[in-house]
């Protein structure tokens, strides 16, 4: 689904700033994995949410690889100008807005800072190759995704980004995908209400 906006999901994002980021924050180095991404608007936002909890220094170790299948072969072309326009913004708190968006002159759009650009990868890539972009993640998001799946499909999806994540890494999936029961075992729930997970070995 290419339609999304910034901060769509806020509990989500919420989950993982509480959750997630106190283990991110003991690593030298993260890699996170945002498994289709669309345009662009969700690892941006996972990326600012890193930033303000992490600050400056330790968001430079910081490395998102946003990937999408991307039918229209116009993701790229986005993501990596950071434009987007002013509908696709109104649900960012206004302290974060101004401090991470600036105005695009003669248009009405708004162009994300150098350093959430920077800390974005966007690849073109069909998760059911079953084939992951890097190893060693220490954060898997896979959102609006899984749900065009079939059930065997999503299984094995998942089991990927399983053997992907470092131990102790996280998967974050959206809220109507349950975990299927037979990779119950690999993972922990996080929260009951939401679909975080922690990798167990």
């Amino acid at each position: 689904m290419a339609f999304t906006y910034f901060f769509r999901d806020m509990q989500t994002l919420e989950m993982i700033r509480d959750y997630a980021i106190p283990t991110l924050r003991t690593k030298r180095n993260i890699k996170v994995w945002d498994a289709g991404c669309a345009m662009g608007p969700e690892p941006y936002s996972l990326a600012i949410i890193l930033r303000e909890n992490m600050g400056n220094m330790m968001f430079r170790n910081v490395k998102i690889f946003a990937t999408d299948i991307d039918g229209s072969n116009l993701f790229q072309k986005i993501i990596e100008s950071g434009e987007y326009p002013r509908d696709q913004l109104e649900r960012i708190p206004k302290d974060i807005f101004y401090k991470y968006f600036s105005p695009v002159e003669g248009t009405d759009n708004y162009k994300i800072s150098d350093e959430m650009i920077k800390s974005i990868k966007f690849m073109k890539h069909d998760l059911l190759s079953l084939k992951p972009v890097s190893d060693k993640f220490e954060l898997i998001m896979c959102k609006n995704v899984l749900l065009h799946f079939t059930y065997e499909q999503r299984v094995e999806v998942i089991k990927m980004f399983y053997d992907t994540l470092i131990d102790g890494g996280y998967f974050v999936s959206e809220q109507t995908q349950k975990m299927p029961p037979e990779l119950e075992e690999h993972f922990r729930q996080v929260v009951p209400n939401a679909q975080v997970f922690q990798k167990v070995v």
